[in-house]
C-alpha cells in the first residue's frame, strides 16, 4: 500500500478515483507543525532559529498518519504547490522521520487523473529552497506581529495587531481615504448637441476653439460659447474612418478572478476565495461523483500548458469556427515579479461545461466556474474588429465632434466581455455624412460637472493595487484585506473599504516611527527578496538578519518615546450614582463606555450609547450584570458588564446560581440548566 498525505479532506475522494486500489489518501488539514501560538518562539541570538512545535490540535491526527506510514510500502507527500505546501511537506517529513532528499514528494496542477498519475510517475525531492523562503517569511512575520503588536497596544489602544503586510495594506486605505478628503473639485462644463439625419439620431461634443483643446470652466465661459455659435450651422469639416482591434484578456490569475469576480459577480473576496478552493478540490457532479473543475487557484502566472492550449483552440474552431481561431496560439507575458511557479486558472476540461454542472454547483459555484470557463476560452480567441468614425464639424471657430463605432467582427467577445467602469465601448452608428454637409440641430445642452476624487478601495480594486505594487502574494491577498474589517481597522460603505478612526490612529503611529519598513516601497522590496531565496538559494538567515537589524532599532526608538495616541477621556454630564463624581467617556478594549472619573477610589463603569446591551444574567465572579456581546465574526458571547475590572466570558448565559454538586456557576443552553464545571444538569 502506498499512503498519499495531502492538505485538505476535501481533495480525498477526488484523488481516491484517479489513484485506484493500492493507495491511501490522508489529510493533514493544513499545518502539523508551526511556530507555537502564544510565544514568539525565534531564537533572534542564534541565527533566527525557530522553535517549531506540534499543533495541539493534530496530536492524534498525527498519531493516526505515524500509524499509517509504518505500514505503507512508499509515503508520498501530495501537498499543496506554492511555497506553504512545500513547508507543509517539510513539516510531514520530519514528524514521519524522511529524508526530505529523498523523492518523496509528488505535486500536480490540477486534480484530474492525468495530472495526478504523471505525478506519481515523477516523484522529486523536497525543494529546501521554498521551505526556506516560506520559513523567511513566517519568522519575519512573526518579528512584526510579536514586537510592533505591543507597542501599538500600549500607544493606542489595548488588543491590536499590526503586520508586515497587513499594514501596509491598511496604509492604502487610509491615505486613499486622505487624498480624498484634500481633494479639491474644480468645475468644468460640457457642451453637446443633438442632431437628426434620416431616422437615426446622434450627439456630438465641442472639443475645439481655433484648433486648440478648449475647457470650460464657467457659466460665463459657456455663455460666450452659446452666443457665438446661435444660429450658426453645423459643417462637416472632415471624416476619418479607422479599424482597431480588441486583444483577447489573458487567462486569470488569481488577482484578476478576484477583481473579476468581484466587479462582475458582486461577490466578496471571502466568498471568491471560498468557491474557487471548493471548485479546485472537487464538488460531487451528478452522474460523475466528486470532480475537481478547475486547476490551482493561487497562482499569479498566465502562463497554461501546450496541451489545454491546443485542446481549447481545437474546441473554439468546433463550436464558433474556424475563424475565431487565431493563426498562432495566444501567448500572454507574466510579470516580471511573478513566482511563475504554476499554470493561469483555467477549466480542467471544456469538455465540461458551466450548463452542464449548473444543476449539480449552488449558485455562486456555478457563476464562478462559468466565470473561469469562459475568460479561458476568450483567451485563444481571435481579437474583435470594430469600425470606428470620427466625424469633426465646424461651428464659427468652433470644433464639436462625433464618434461611431461598430462591431464588425465579434472575436472573443463572442464568450467574454471584459468589465469597464463606464460606457466607453457602447456601440454607436452614426448616419452616412460627406465633407462640407451641413448637419440638423436638435438642440444644444450644457452641463455643469466637478472633478471627482479617485474612488476609495473596494476589496478587488485593494488586490489590483497590492499586485501592481507588489505587496503580497496570491495566496495572501483575500487573508489580508479581510483582516482589516474583521479587526475593525476598516469598515464597509456598500462596496468600499473606509478606515475607521482606529485604522487611521494606527497607520499615523506607525508613519511616524515605522516608516521605513511599514511602506509600500520596503514590502514590495522584501517580497522580492524571499523570491530570491526560492529562486537564487539566497541564504534565508540573511535575509531575516537584514530586516531584523533594521526593525529593532525603530521598535526601541518607539517604546521609549513618551508619544501615545490613546483617546484621551472626555467627561460627560453623568453622574456616577456610586461615588456622586462625574462619569467619563473612555475608549477600552471592547470600544466607548463610561468610566468614573473618581477612578482608581471608585471603579464603576456603564456602557456607552449604542453598545448599551440588556442584562442577561449575573456575573458568578463580581455579581454585576452579565451582557450579551458579539465577536468580530458575529458569534454572540456573554461577558461581564465590568469589561475592564472582571475578565469573565462565557458562551452560554449565566444564571448566577451555584451548582449544588461542585459550587461551580451553573449557565442555560437551550431548556437545560448544567454546571460549568462538572455532569450536573435539570430540564427547565
Amino acid at each position: 500500500m502506498k499512503l498519499v498525505i495531502i492538505e485538505a479532506p476535501a481533495k480525498r475522494d477526488t484523488l481516491k478515483k484517479y489513484l485506484g486500489e493500492g493507495f491511501e489518501v490522508f489529510a493533514t488539514k493544513g499545518h502539523i507543525r508551526d511556530l507555537p501560538a502564544k510565544s514568539f518562539s525565534i531564537d533572534l541570538n542564534n541565527n533566527y532559529e525557530p522553535h517549531y512545535e506540534i499543533n495541539p490540535d493534530k496530536k492524534e491526527l498525527i498519531s493516526q498518519l505515524k500509524a499509517k506510514a509504518s505500514k505503507a510500502d512508499e509515503v508520498l507527500i501530495a501537498t499543496d504547490p506554492d511555497r506553504e505546501g512545500e513547508a507543509i511537506s517539510w513539516h510531514v517529513a520530519y514528524v514521519l522521520g524522511l529524508n526530505p532528499q529523498t523523492k518523496c514528494r509528488i505535486q500536480f496542477n490540477e486534480i484530474s487523473k492525468k495530472a495526478v498519475l504523471k505525478a506519481l510517475e515523477e516523484p522529486r525531492e523536497i525543494d529546501l529552497n521554498l521551505v526556506n523562503a516560506q520559513q523567511a517569511r513566517r519568522i519575519m512575520d512573526r518579528i512584526v506581529g510579536y514586537k510592533l503588536s505591543p507597542i501599538i497596544s500600549k500607544k493606542i489602544a489595548p488588543k491590536l495587531s499590526a503586520g508586515r503586510v497587513q499594514s501596509v495594506a491598511l496604509k492604502l486605505v487610509v491615505d486613499r481615504e486622505i487624498e480624498i478628503e484634500n481633494f479639491k473639485p474644480e468645475e468644468y462644463w460640457n457642451v453637446s448637441a443633438n442632431h437628426e439625419k434620416g431616422k437615426i439620431k446622434f450627439k456630438s461634443n465641442l472639443t475645439n476653439y481655433k484648433g486648440k483643446k478648449i475647457k470650460l470652466s464657467n457659466k460665463q465661459e459657456v455663455d460666450k460659447v452659446l452666443a457665438d455659435i446661435n444660429g450658426k450651422d453645423f459643417v462637416v469639416e472632415n471624416i476619418k474612418k479607422t479599424t482597431s482591434k480588441s486583444h483577447a484578456p489573458a487567462p486569470f490569475t488569481t488577482s484578476t478572478m478576484q477583481q473579476d469576480a468581484g466587479n462582475k459577480l458582486g461577490m466578496s473576496l471571502k466568498r471568491i476565495t471560498s468557491c474557487a478552493q471548493e471548485l479546485y478540490e472537487g464538488v460531487e457532479v451528478k452522474g460523475e461523483g466528486k470532480i475537481a473543475l478547475i486547476t490551482y487557484i493561487r497562482t499569479d502566472s498566465t502562463r497554461v500548458s501546450v496541451d489545454a492550449q491546443n485542446a481549447c483552440r481545437e474546441f473554439v474552431a468546433n463550436k464558433y469556427g474556424k475563424e475565431f481561431v487565431p493563426a498562432k496560439p495566444n501567448i500572454y507575458a507574466t510579470k516580471e515579479s511573478a513566482q511563475d511557479a504554476h499554470e493561469a486558472i483555467r477549466p480542467i476540461s471544456l469538455q465540461i461545461t458551466p450548463e452542464m454542472v449548473k444543476d449539480s454547483l449552488n449558485k455562486d459555484n456555478y457563476r464562478l466556474y462559468k466565470l473561469i470557463y469562459e475568460r479561458f476560452m476568450a483567451s485563444q480567441m481571435t481579437e474583435a474588429v470594430y469600425s470606428n468614425v470620427n466625424i469633426s464639424m465646424k461651428v464659427d471657430d468652433y470644433t464639436f465632434k462625433a464618434t461611431g463605432k461598430t462591431l464588425e467582427f465579434a472575436g472573443f467577445t463572442a464568450v467574454y466581455k471584459e468589465y469597464t467602469e463606464d460606457d466607453k465601448d457602447k456601440e454607436e452608428k452614426l448616419p452616412k455624412l460627406e465633407e462640407n454637409e451641413t448637419v440638423k440641430v436638435l438642440d444644444i445642452k450644457t452641463e455643469q460637472k466637478f472633478t471627482k476624487p479617485p474612488a476609495r478601495y473596494t476589496e478587488t480594486s485593494l488586490v489590483k493595487a497590492m499586485e501592481e505594487k507588489g505587496i503580497g502574494r496570491p495566496a495572501t491577498y483575500a487573508a489580508t484585506i479581510t483582516i482589516l474589517t474583521a479587526r475593525a481597522y476598516c469598515s464597509k460603505d456598500g462596496r468600499y473599504l473606509v478606515p475607521t478612526e482606529l485604522g487611521r490612529h494606527i497607520t499615523e503611529y506607525l508613519d511616524k516611527f515605522f516608516h521605513g519598513v511599514i511602506n509600500v516601497k520596503f514590502t514590495a522590496y522584501m517580497e522580492k527578496r524571499l523570491d530570491d531565496i526560492a529562486e537564487n538559494k539566497d541564504d534565508w538567515h540573511e535575509v531575516v538578519d537584514n530586516f531584523w537589524n533594521g526593525f529593532k532599532g525603530l521598535l526601541q526608538n518607539a517604546d521609549a518615546s513618551s508619544v501615545t495616541m490613546k483617546a484621551e477621556p472626555i467627561e460627560t454630564d453623568e453622574i456616577c450614582e456610586k461615588c456622586g463624581h462625574k462619569m467619563l467617556l473612555r475608549e477600552g478594549r471592547y470600544g466607548k463606555f463610561l468610566g468614573c472619573s473618581n477612578f482608581p477610589k471608585c471603579k464603576n463603569i456603564k456602557p456607552y450609547g449604542a453598545e448599551e446591551k440588556k442584562a442577561v444574567g449575573k456575573c458568578p465572579n463580581c455579581g454585576k450584570n452579565v451582557l450579551a456581546l458579539k465577536t468580530k465574526k458575529g458569534k454572540t458571547f456573554y461577558a461581564c458588564e465590568d469589561r475592564e475590572g472582571c475578565n469573565f466570558m462565557s458562551w452560554d448565559i449565566p444564571t448566577g446560581e451555584k451548582c449544588p454538586n461542585c459550587k461551580n456557576y451553573l449557565v442555560k443552553k437551550g431548556k437545560i440548566i448544567k454546571c460549568s464545571s462538572c455532569d450536573y444538569k435539570q430540564e427547565i
